[in-house]
């Protein structure tokens, strides 16, 4: 199991580990989305520390539990969760939590679900109908979130509006493709979901996209 953090490798002292003192501000969002859709390669990319991750090998015995259609050199998978940082200022800090997508790993939800001012849905055109057992979550725990359509090589590529109906988006769901695999990409779709989540409250969401830009 990969279950290694930045700040526990040997002899590491580096101080981009550390928080700044000045951090008072920490906001909690969860990227999910269904089985080998991104999520891991998603935080990956966004966090500025080594990710930390459970991932497994998969065997024989979970193909028979996982749908692995249309999945191609997938040999890992999250068991518990991935978990980033991106510290935006000196003030404000997000953790990314990256949930598990298969559904023998749902009751993990109910404690990720805690304190989370919302989620990033990550989606594959391949297998939408994968991702509505995934918002129905989000939706049972009343956690507003954004769908990033992640872009794999070879996918079919299809307009927003046949997304969104597909999806059953309702019209204020924000809708973005991403590339997982990309900095600048993945950045674009935390913006998309943080303003969303901004225009949710007047509290203390207000100024982290600015940030984020």
């Amino acid at each position: 199991m990969d279950f290694a953090l930045a700040s526990e490798t040997a002899g590491s002292r580096d101080p981009a580990v550390y928080l700044p003192r000045t951090v008072r501000t920490a906001v909690k969002l969860l990227v999910v989305g269904h089985f080998a859709v991104g999520k891991t390669t998603f935080v990956g990319s966004l966090s500025e520390i080594r990710p930390l991750r459970t991932e497994e090998t998969m065997t024989q015995a979970g193909a028979y539990v996982d749908d692995l259609a249309g999945i191609d050199g997938k040999t890992t998978t999250t068991v518990a969760m991935d978990f980033g940082r991106l510290t935006l200022s000196d003030s404000l800090v997000l953790y990314l939590f990256g949930a598990p997508g298969q559904q023998r790993f749902t009751r993990l939800w109910q404690d990720m679900t805690e304190g989370a001012l919302g989620a990033l849905v990550l989606a594959d055109t391949r297998r939408l109908e994968q991702s509505f057992d995934v918002m129905g979550l989000l939706e049972e725990h009343g956690l507003p979130y954004a769908v990033a359509v992640n872009h794999f090589d070879g996918a079919p590529v299809h307009p927003d509006e046949e997304i969104r109906e597909a999806l059953d988006l309702l019209p204020e769901t924000p809708l973005i493709t991403c590339d997982a695999r990309d900095r600048i990409s993945s950045t674009r779709a935390l913006i998309t979901l943080v303003e969303y989540l901004q225009t949710r409250t007047a509290g203390p969401a207000g100024p982290y996209a600015q940030e984020l830009v």
